[in-house]
């Protein structure tokens, strides 16, 4: 609509225009020393305008020829640019497809010219690992550092995560440290880390790295909980050969961390590994001091303890509150058979093992104490529930022995035996 209404008042200008030139088309004299010009008005109006153009069309001829090269370079690397980003496009295709070799020079072909150069040499490096070229992933990595030195912990990243899939454990060691010291705060180097310090088993950097790990929740404050009591049990185990490192060690454990049934119980068995039972004795004794706790309670009985009545008695008073906890039952049989009450420990055991969900040992140590009272078809009877607890053994013929009786389904003509079968 509004291209009609400029071509119409176009029109009506040049209407206008001519009629006024009809009327009168005007006169003018152009005098210069002993030559004159005279023309209409209107001629000469047309002579500037038709000038005017002239000159307007030379100054832009002018300008695209001075501009012309700087186009050309401009068409050419937009060009190589288009170039480089198809060969990026077909590259990465090629990689998904695990055409290593072939995207790798495809990534490779166009870098210097691509926009994203950085991610040409990253994804290079990638098909370098994957072919066991260490050597040519790491000059690309170095290419991608230049490429971009403001990308550092991204290029980093890369390396490790590389350098972690290739099982070189220290170098990536290396990188991950240097980039927790640039970014203390990044979730995923944290990460990095956490994995890597679990498959050197470096425990005591784990615990060291673990308050960063809870500030920046990297990972659910449960998992967390499970991976400091993984350390901390790892190192006591680490300490177990001297009875000195061991008790530096677990000196050294936080108070909430001595607490810790499990890691108690570890440290109990240590020190009976090490025939130190007078201190197991004593911290169990202790622990029984603050209060109830069932899951050490089987490790009473395993104490080689030099007052067996004592703690029987001790363990005796915990029975009217907690007569059915099979920990307790266990815990009693066995202090019964190191004081030598064959009879107690016979009781206390045999109401063990008629518990839901018994445990085994109670099975075995009833079976133990019968066949050493002369009741041996009693003890094997205990054995053979001992076998088959906790165990989802296959049902079987009632009568196995007796084949005849077996339906037993021979091969036929129509279905031949299988390869390999012995006929009778």
């Amino acid at each position: 609509m509004k291209s009609i209404l400029k071509i119409w008042l176009i029109i009506l200008a040049g209407a206008a225009a001519g009629v006024l030139i009809k009327q009168d088309s005007g006169y003018i004299l152009l005098a210069a020393g002993s030559y004159s010009v005279e023309m209409s008005l209107t001629l000469f109006l047309l002579m500037l305008c038709l000038i005017f153009a002239a000159l307007y069309l030379l100054i832009r001829l002018w300008v695209h020829t001075y501009r012309l090269p700087g186009r050309v370079r401009q068409w050419y690397q937009q060009r190589k640019t288009h170039r480089a980003q198809t060969a990026m496009t077909r590259g990465l295709l090629e990689m998904s497809e695990g055409r290593w070799q072939t995207a790798e020079k495809r990534l490779l072909q166009h870098a210097p010219n691509s926009e994203t150069a950085l991610l040409n040499y990253l994804g290079a490096a990638r098909a370098a690992q994957q072919q066991g070229a260490q050597d040519r992933r790491d000059s690309y990595i170095r290419l991608a550092h230049a490429e971009m030195p403001s990308a550092n912990i991204a290029v980093s990243l890369t390396q490790a995560e590389l350098q972690m899939a290739d099982q070189q454990l220290e170098q990536a060691l290396a990188t991950l440290q240097h980039l927790h010291k640039v970014a203390p705060k990044h979730t995923y180097v944290l990460r990095l880390l956490r994995n890597l310090y679990e498959q050197l088993g470096d425990w005591e950097q784990m615990l060291t790295l673990l308050p960063a790990l809870r500030r920046r929740k990297v990972e659910p404050a449960a998992d967390l909980d499970q991976l400091e009591q993984k350390a901390r049990r790892a190192i006591l185990k680490q300490a177990v050969h001297t009875t000195d490192q061991l008790t530096t060690v677990w000196a050294k454990q936080p108070r909430v961390w001595q607490h810790n049934t499990t890691l108690l119980g570890d440290y109990i068995h240590y020190l009976q590994a090490q025939d130190n039972h007078a201190e197991a004795e004593k911290i169990l004794y202790a622990t029984y001091q603050h209060g109830w706790n069932t899951e050490l309670l089987a490790l009473y009985g395993t104490l080689d303890s030099a007052e067996p009545g004592k703690h029987l008695k001790q363990l005796e008073t915990y029975l009217p509150t907690h007569n059915t906890d099979t920990n307790l039952l266990l815990a009693l049989g066995r202090m019964s058979l190191r004081a030598q009450l064959w009879g107690k420990a016979r009781d206390y055991l045999e109401t063990c093992v008629n518990q839901p969900e018994a445990p085994l040992d109670a099975y075995r140590e009833l079976g133990r104490l019968l066949e050493h009272m002369g009741e041996p078809d009693a003890a094997l009877q205990y054995y053979r529930q001992a076998l088959l607890t906790d165990n989802n053994p296959i049902r079987l013929p009632a009568e196995i022995g007796h084949t005849d009786r077996l339906a037993l389904q021979q091969p036929t003509r129509e279905e031949p035996a299988p390869h390999g079968a012995i006929h009778a």
